[in-house]
């Protein structure tokens, strides 16, 4: 059987590798801009761009 503290060491460990993988899979579902961000300055479909 293993000891409480290294138990709690392994936990601790799981605990950080988690946080990094939350942490960058909440970074990728914002990464890419959507396609209405993305030709927001173009202006509406049909229409001559706004002059910049």
């Amino acid at each position: 059987m293993a000891s409480n503290t290294k138990a709690s060491s392994v936990k601790r460990k799981n605990k950080h590798e988690k946080a990094g993988r939350r942490r960058k899979n909440a970074m990728a579902r914002k990464s890419t801009k959507s396609a209405t961000e993305l030709f927001a300055g173009l202006g509406a479909p049909g229409q001559p761009a706004p002059k910049q």
